[in-house]
């Protein structure tokens, strides 16, 4: 019986899609590699999950793709997909989810309506502020960042709606850049809040190994530039991310105010928590 159904299961995976076996493949080599390590807190899950994709290659752009659809990849992520498939699988392990169970879970993080049976481009939540709330109502996260200190922060998003050129989904489909614009008006007008980045190492104290920092930026309607996963390199407080610079997901060398305080236009971070 075991062995009919070990041939049932490895025919299975290798009649799925080449991409899709590959990322399958990663899937159960993490939940072998975390298996003993379920029963950590959260933050210590995050970060030993996050350290599973060390030396992932940095890839922009996939979840691009026409028709929207659900993506998985594990083998190329950018900084958000790191930040996003390391909560979900984080969550999926907490939870003792099979598969199945973690791209449910991707799938609720990634979309504002993610019951519906077609996705829509409009309902991904691309602004990192938005994707924040969304999480936070359902209970995967909370943003901390105002009682660990952060001070108030004005958004006026308006950047997919005003250059709808540099996304393909919204070129030339104006019906998608009103429904973009009416989002962006409303993710502004939120309670933000923000740490300024001469002031993150007086609240070092209060940020967690495994909370998610995300870098707010100066640039004309937008919100924040990055993300990564916070971690302790012996006292040093810093980040795990996905790279531009390196191509690849790394633990980052510099502590975290200083690395801030190096990109020209940050202002800050906010910080959020999982809660799981």
């Amino acid at each position: 019986m075991k062995r009919t159904l070990f041939c049932l299961f490895f025919f299975a995976f290798l009649s799925l899609p080449g991409k899709a076996q590959r990322d399958k493949a990663i899937y159960e080599r993490y939940c072998t590699a975390v298996k003993e390590k379920a029963a950590l807190p959260t933050g210590d899950l995050m970060v030993e999950t996050a350290r599973f994709f060390l030396g992932t290659p940095y890839v922009a752009g996939t979840l691009e793709e026409e028709p929207e659809t659900l993506v998985i990849n594990l083998h190329g992520l950018d900084c958000m997909t790191l930040v996003e498939n390391t909560a979900a699988l984080a969550w999926s392990v907490k939870h003792r989810l099979a598969y199945d169970g973690y791209v449910s879970v991707l799938k609720d993080m990634r979309y504002r309506n993610s019951g519906c049976a077609t996705l829509d481009y409009t309902d991904r939540l691309h602004y990192t502020a938005d994707w924040i709330y969304e999480n936070e109502k359902r209970g995967y996260l909370k943003d901390v960042t105002k009682e660990i200190g952060g001070q108030s922060l004005k958004l006026d998003l308006s950047f997919m709606s005003t250059h709808p050129d540099s996304y393909k989904q919204l070129k030339g489909n104006p019906g998608r850049i009103a429904v973009m614009a009416a989002k962006e008006k409303e993710i502004s007008v939120r309670p933000h809040y923000y740490i300024p980045q001469d002031e993150i190492n007086e609240h070092a104290g209060q940020i967690r190994n495994g909370d998610i920092v995300c870098f707010v930026t100066t640039v004309k309607g937008l919100d924040i530039s990055h993300v990564g996963i916070v971690c302790r390199e012996r006292d040093m407080l810093t980040f795990i991310h996905a790279s531009t610079v390196q191509k690849r997901v790394i633990v980052n060398e510099e502590p975290l105010q200083e690395y801030v305080q190096g990109i020209k236009r940050n202002c800050g971070i906010m910080i959020v928590r999982p809660q799981f």
